[in-house]
């Protein structure tokens, strides 16, 4: 399965929801995961590798 930020499983921009699915997990699981890993780098760099995986994944079109 190719990784694809997801419509349906979005918060914000589909990325740890598209991560999730690539990856076969629970889309929380990534979300927590995701939040822990930036805040304990300082939140910043999380916040711009987001935004920069938000503009290179493509969108899920079905």
């Amino acid at each position: 399965m190719p990784l694809i930020r997801t419509k349906h499983d979005r918060v914000i921009g589909g990325v740890c929801g598209g991560i999730a699915r690539w990856l076969g997990w629970d889309p929380s699981v990534v979300r927590v995961t995701y939040a822990l890993v930036s805040f304990f780098s300082a939140a910043f760099p999380g916040i711009f590798v987001y935004i920069i995986l938000w503009i290179v994944i493509p969108e899920d079109v079905y």
